[in-house]
C-alpha cells in the first residue's frame, strides 16, 4: 500500500483537522509528521468543539491508530493534558496512540529561549507562538536534542541537565527574567506518564504497516507558505510543512506517496507577522473575520484575513504534488455580493503568476471578481451548489489544474460536500 498525505496550502488554519477526522475511517493509521503544539486542529463532533495540538486528528475513531512521528516536537506537559482531555471523551488512548522514539522533546528552557529571543527582536518579531518549537528544532539540527527514546535510558536525567545548562548559558545573553521551577517539576511528572504509552521505532512501524497492506494518512501541520525552505522566510515555522516533510518526518520513501490532498480556505488568513499580499485592511476583511470566527485555535490571536491568493496556492500545489483540493469555509462567503480572487501579481511593474524571492509591500494583487451566491449552503450537495459557487469552483479547478474533491460548508463533521469521483 501507499501513504496519502494531507497538507495545508496556505499559512495554516485551513481546516486540516476536520478533513482528517472525516477521512480517518478510510485509513488504518493517521500519522503526524512535523510541527508541535503550535498546531491547532479543530474538530466539531456532536456540537462539541475539540482542539488537538499534538495528537493526530484520527484519535476519535475506533480501530484507527495514531502515530506521533519522528518529525514532530513534543512538549510532555501539553501532550499529557491533551491525552487527559481525549480520554474524557471515552477514547482508549493507551491502545490507539503511539509515539515515535526519534521525536524530539521540548524542554521548559526551550520555551524560555523562544520567549527571550522573540522579545529581543522588538518590532522585527516573527510571530512565534512562544511554545519552544524553534529552539527545539535548532537543538535537533545542532545535534544536542533530547528524544522520546532517551526517556527510557538510565542516564536520561544527566542528558537533560546537560542540555538545560547549555540553554541557561545562552539565556544569560538576554535581559530576561524567568522561573521554571514549577514547570520543570510538572515536565518530569509528564515524562513518567508518557512512559506508559507505546513508544515505537516510527520508521519500522510505518513501513511494516505498509508491507502488511495497511492504509496510512500522513497529517501535516501549519501550511505550505510557512515551510522553512519554501515559505515566506523568515516569517515561517521551523519544519518542512510540505509533502516532502512526510518522508523525513515518518521515514517513508518518496515512491510510497500516492494521493496528496491539499486544504485551502475559500479565502485566505494568516496569524502573526509576515507578508500577506491579498490581506484586506477594511470592512470586508473584518466581515470575513467575523463570519469565519477567525481567531487562532492555539493562540487565540485574531487572524488577518483576505481574498484567496491563487498565485501562492498554485505555488504550494506544485511544491506538494497536490492531486486533489479540499476547499473549506465556503459558507463564510455566503453573504458577500462579490467574491474576489487574486490570479496574478504586479511586481516592479510586471504582471506575473509566480512568487518573487520576497513578498513585500511593493507587490500588487490583481483580482478577478465573481458574483456571490447570497444563500445558505445548509441543504446543498456537491451537485446542487448555487451556480455562482459552481462558477467559482470551476475557475479554481481550471487555474490550478487540480480537481476540488471536497467543499466544507460548516465546522461540523457532517458538513462536507463530496465529489465522489475524486474522493480517495
Amino acid at each position: 500500500m501507499n501513504v496519502d498525505v494531507l497538507i495545508g496550502m496556505q499559512w495554516g488554519d485551513e481546516g486540516k483537522g476536520k478533513i482528517v477526522d472525516y477521512l480517518a475511517p478510510n485509513y488504518d493509521i493517521i500519522a503526524r509528521f512535523q510541527g508541535g503544539p503550535n498546531a491547532g486542529h479543530t474538530l466539531v463532533v456532536n456540537n462539541e468543539k475539540i482542539v488537538l495540538h499534538t495528537i493526530p486528528s484520527g484519535i476519535l475513531h475506533d480501530n484507527t491508530y495514531n502515530l506521533i512521528g519522528n518529525g514532530v516536537v513534543i512538549n510532555p506537559i501539553t501532550l499529557c493534558k491533551e491525552i487527559s482531555q481525549v480520554k474524557s471523551w471515552g477514547v482508549d488512548v493507551e491502545k490507539y496512540l503511539l509515539l515515535a522514539e526519534k521525536a524530539h522533546l521540548i524542554l521548559p528552557t526551550h520555551k524560555v529561549l523562544d520567549a527571550a529571543s522573540e522579545a529581543a527582536k522588538g518590532k522585527a518579531k516573527i510571530g512565534s507562538t512562544l511554545r519552544g518549537i524553534g529552539p527545539t528544532y535548532m537543538d535537533k539540527t545542532g545535534r544536542n536534542g533530547l528524544r522520546v527514546g532517551d526517556v527510557l535510558t538510565p542516564d536520561f536525567k544527566e542528558k537533560y541537565e546537560k542540555l538545560k545548562a547549555k540553554h541557561l548559558q545562552i539565556i544569560q545573553m538576554y535581559d530576561f527574567e524567568f522561573d521554571i521551577t514549577e514547570e520543570e517539576s510538572e515536565w518530569f511528572e509528564s515524562i513518567e506518564e508518557l512512559k506508559r504509552y507505546t513508544i515505537v521505532s516510527g520508521e519500522y512501524y510505518v513501513n511494516n504497516a505498509l508491507s502488511q497492506g495497511k492504509k496510512i494518512l500522513a497529517e501535516g501541520a501549519q501550511g505550505s507558505m510557512l515551510d522553512i525552505d519554501f515559505g515566506t522566510y523568515p516569517f515561517v515555522t521551523s519544519s518542512n510543512t510540505i509533502t516532502a516533510g512526510a518522508c523525513n518526518g515518518l521515514g517513508v520513501a518518496p515512491n510510497k506517496i500516492k494521493e496528496v490532498i491539499g486544504i485551502s480556505k475559500a479565502y485566505c488568513t494568516r496569524v502573526g507577522s509576515g507578508p500577506f499580499p491579498s490581506e484586506l485592511h477594511d470592512a470586508v476583511g473584518e466581515q470575513i473575520r467575523s463570519a469565519g470566527h477567525e481567531f487562532g485555535a492555539t493562540t487565540g490571536r485574531p487572524r488577518r484575513c483576505g481574498w484567496i491568493d491563487l498565485v501562492a496556492l498554485r505555488y504550494a500545489a506544485f511544491l506538494n504534488g497536490v492531486t486533489q483540493i479540499a476547499l473549506t469555509k465556503a459558507d463564510v462567503l455566503n453573504d458577500f455580493d462579490e467574491i474576489m480572487v487574486c490570479d496574478t501579481y504586479t511586481v516592479n511593474g510586471k504582471v506575473t503568476n509566480e512568487l518573487p524571492f520576497e513578498l513585500n509591500d511593493d507587490i500588487q494583487c490583481n483580482y478577478k471578481g465573481f458574483k456571490g451566491w447570497k444563500q445558505s449552503l445548509e441543504e446543498a450537495s456537491y451537485d446542487s451548489l448555487p451556480s455562482q459557487l459552481q462558477e467559482y469552483v470551476s475557475f479554481l479547478e481550471s487555474y490550478m489544474g487540480i480537481p476540488v474533491s471536497m467543499i466544507s460548508t460548516g465546522p461540523e463533521r457532517e458538513k462536507l460536500l463530496i465529489k465522489q469521483a475524486q474522493l480517495v
